[in-house]
């Protein structure tokens, strides 16, 4: 099964697997449609039969399209010069992976203006030239605030309005009574969020207990309002989770939920599901105990604030006496995750700074601090007990799976080692730990960051399951989203389990839900990297538009990938992601060694290897794809690398 991803220069629709399998990506390019049939737009999955072209290279032959709708197009529409708007025109796709544009005929522009982004369908046509499309719907003007978010969003199928009859379900939601719920309003639950959070779906507690602590996590009660079968159900259900960009969240729940009756805010009674949890003073889970509750929270503090406070500075805004408990059970929590070992990978994270316009004034390194740590051990443990009991009650679940490197993965990460002298045990033997020690074997030298994205790259993807096997990345033999009812659906279907099988009430799951949990699992877990690849769009598309006006400027840079055909680099400041073609590279016959990872210049003798520091020009940046195109400055002539760094270029 393959999904069409663009077009090349000619036209003709390029695809890749969608299941991804380990090494690179084979080039696929779709042989043309039948005469009459519309053509394959990106977005479209098909059965195909392929055929071999060279090395990696396949032509697809279209057995069965799977696609439901027509393909769609997204892109932005320029008018046919000197020509009355019904002319027609072009559109130029936003997806960088489409190299051909599309010929909107006469009549098919729907009014669309210059500049605009537009939504589009395939036409039917046979014959060469660029493929007819029609214009479907305006979105917008490229530039405007939220446009690149749109474009995200569209591009990605996100679902981005709610349907009537879930509004009207959201809006009929009150509060919620106390009823046969344990009344925990007199506890001194807090949230702890970043400082732009708008829904507060966690709380926390903690208080000594003897030798070890009294842990209290409450989560919002979405289930009371969500139930199965419901517009709300079907609504989140698709969305999956919700998503969030720089200037939007596209929320699961709608506002009324999401930032109102669901959301803990402070001094607000508010219906929650929560665990009590005892552990030892090494951070052991002694017992668990789950309920359906009413709460207050007693404030809503961001990470920078508890973590100003927990340093020694200005504590306002913090309830007395809540930190010391808190951060006490926090390395309790830490001392029990470093004994069971885990694979802790603190990777680097960005924050794109709009202003008002939606311009972007900064990019910001998002730092990971203590507090960040402690409410992520609070969450973990709670996940934790949340298998546990329904496995104990002999309930369904969707579990949260991470599989141990694959076989071919592994076997080439213990190459990669080999090459520093460090081995690892045998693949049926490998546990986090002893990842884990590699890195911090290697911390501090010049082949950390190198080591690092090699064992990233390693890893396979955590996903949802009805089928447990595991946690590999936490070590954990069980594990279930708990936490973030309000954003993940897979949370909800944990609360409606933990509902029914405790007899808590309404709101528990449904009679034909446990049959349909494998599909969900899936579809949950196809949604989850929907939103990823899309918030990732976003932020290459609001970096390209902050780099446009930095074309012909040289920056430090470090190799984040290298591939026969060029080199990825991202930009020491600011993290933004970059391609250099091979073909820009000093004049020589550059051979790619898959294995360690580097592009090798015969004549020159010029090596670059993955993580590597370079000197990079900026030759192109394109805010309608998100894409940055560089020139390596290694092998260039001293004079000419003067003449352009830090400045622009004479030549641009």
């Amino acid at each position: 099964m393959l999904e069409v991803t663009g077009t090349d220069a000619d036209g003709d629709a390029l695809a890749r697997p969608v299941e991804r399998q380990a090494g690179p990506l084979p080039f696929i390019r779709m042989a043309p449609e039948p005469r009459g049939r519309p053509a394959l737009a990106p977005g479209e999955r098909v059965l195909a039969r392929l055929r071999p072209t060279g090395p990696g290279r396949y032509e697809a032959r279209t057995l069965r399209r799977l696609t439901e709708t027509p393909g769609r197009i997204l892109g932005v529409f320029r008018p046919s010069p000197g020509r009355q708007r019904a002319a027609g025109g072009r559109i130029v796709p936003t997806d960088r992976r489409a190299r051909a544009e599309w010929l909107v005929p006469p009549g098919e522009a729907a009014g669309a203006e210059s500049g605009e982004i537009v939504l589009a369908t395939p036409l039917p046509h046979s014959g060469l030239g660029l493929k007819p499309a029609r214009i479907l719907e305006r979105l917008g003007r490229l530039g405007e605030a939220r446009s690149v978010s749109l474009i995200c969003i569209h591009s990605h199928g996100i679902p981005q309005d709610f349907a009537p009859a879930a509004l009207e379900e959201a809006a009929r939601a009150g509060d919620v009574a106390l009823g046969q719920r344990a009344d925990l309003r007199a506890l001194n639950l807090v949230t702890i969020d970043g400082e732009d959070a708008r829904d507060f779906d966690d709380a926390v507690y903690a208080e000594p207990d003897g030798s070890g602590f009294r842990l209290v996590v409450a989560i919002a009660d979405v289930a009371h309002y969500v139930r199965p079968g419901s517009a709300l159900d079907r609504a989140a259900f698709d969305r999956g989770n919700s998503v969030y960009f720089p200037d939007r969240v596209v929320p699961m729940l709608p506002e009324a939920l999401s930032n109102g009756f669901c959301s803990l805010r402070p001094g607000e009674p508010r219906g929650c599901l929560f665990v009590e949890m005892r552990v030892d003073a090494g951070g052991r889970k002694l017992s668990h105990r789950f309920g359906r509750g009413l709460m207050q929270s007693a404030a809503r503090l961001t990470y920078e604030q508890v973590q100003a406070a927990a340093d020694g500075g200005r504590a306002e805004g913090v309830p007395a006496g809540l930190l010391a408990p808190l951060y006490a059970a926090f390395r309790a929590l830490l001392a029990a995750r470093t004994e069971r070992g885990t694979l802790d990978l603190d990777l680097p994270e960005r924050k794109v700074v709009l202003d008002p316009a939606g311009r972007v004034v900064r990019i910001d390194p998002r730092p990971r601090l203590d507090s960040h740590r402690l409410i992520e051990e609070f969450m973990v443990l709670a996940n934790v007990a949340a298998a546990e009991e329904l496995e104990r009650l002999h309930q369904p679940c969707i579990y949260r799976v991470h599989a141990p490197p694959s076989p071919d993965k592994l076997a080439a990460l213990r190459d990669f080692l080999r090459g520093f002298g460090i081995s690892l045990p045998p693949g049926d033997r490998l546990h986090p730990r002893d990842l884990d020690r590699v890195l911090r074997q290697v911390a501090g030298g010049e082949a950390a960051a190198l080591v690092n994205e090699v064992t990233l790259r390693s890893q396979s993807q955590a996903e949802y399951s009805a089928v447990n096997i595991g946690h590999f990345g936490l070590a954990l033999a069980r594990y279930a989203h708990f936490t973030s009812p309000i954003r993940r659906y897979a949370d909800l279907l944990v609360h409606r389990t933990l509902i029914r099988g405790l007899g808590l009430g309404e709101g528990g799951l449904g009679a034909d839900e446990p049959a349909r949990f494998s599909a969900v699992a899936e579809h949950i877990t196809a949604t989850e990297r929907r939103a990823s690849f899309a918030e990732r769009e976003a932020i290459d598309r609001y970096l390209a538009a902050y780099m446009a006006e930095k074309v012909g400027t040289t920056f430090d840079a470090r190799i984040s990938g290298v591939t026969r055909s060029g080199l990825f680099v991202t930009v020491a400041d600011g993290g933004a992601n970059g391609f250099v073609p091979v073909s820009t590279l000093p004049d020589d016959f550059w051979m790619h060694d898959e294995r360690a990872q580097t592009l090798a210049g015969r004549r020159t003798h010029l090596v670059f290897r993955l993580t590597e520091p370079v000197e990079v020009r900026l030759v192109e940046a394109n805010p309608i794809t998100g894409g940055l195109l560089f020139h390596v400055m290694q092998g260039v002539a001293q004079g000419s690398r003067n003449r352009s760094r830090g400045r622009r270029s004479r030549a641009q």
